[in-house]
């Protein structure tokens, strides 16, 4: 019942998206949302929806308060008339073991301005991350795990 309703409201976020109110349009949307959903049904299985929508918005809101802190970061370090950078490469090993789950790790890292995801191990325990100051990169990895990690680790298992 809740797959059918998710698609409903896809199929009408399609047609708003797309700007096309037709029939055909919401058809092929609530087809696309039900393909979507079939493919990710694993993902979406063991918890509860509301408890799982609850800890994903969690994880939203997280990103962009991480967002908005390191833009202004950055923004503060660029018209800085003394730049006192020490940009560099860490390995942050991962606690996260899933490919989904490492992937949505490495996008938010790299989405967040001044880091950006660079390669993940071969046995896919260490995440490497770029970081325009790494000055405590002790304390940046405490960041990602208490934060990006653990908000991951709790919407999806």
């Amino acid at each position: 019942m809740i797959t059918y309703i998710l698609s409903l409201v896809f199929a009408v976020v399609w047609v708003a998206v797309t700007g096309s109110a037709t029939l055909h349009n919401l058809i092929f949307g609530f087809a696309l949302s039900t393909l979507v959903l079939w493919i990710v049904r694993d993902e979406m299985g063991a918890r509860g929806y509301w408890r799982r929508l609850g800890r994903i918005l969690s994880l939203l809101a997280l990103f962009l308060k991480e967002l908005a802190l390191s833009a202004w970061k950055v923004a503060v370090l660029v018209v800085s008339p003394r730049m006192d950078l020490k940009p560099g490469i860490f390995a942050f090993p991962l606690t996260v073991t899933r490919d989904f789950e490492i992937t949505l790790l490495a996008n938010l890292i790299t989405l967040t301005p001044g880091t950006l995801s660079v390669d993940v191990s071969e046995d896919r325990k260490t995440l490497f991350v770029h970081a325009i100051d790494c000055s405590d990169v002790e304390a940046t990895k405490r960041d990602i795990a208490n934060g990006f990690e653990r908000k991951i680790m709790e919407a999806f298992r």
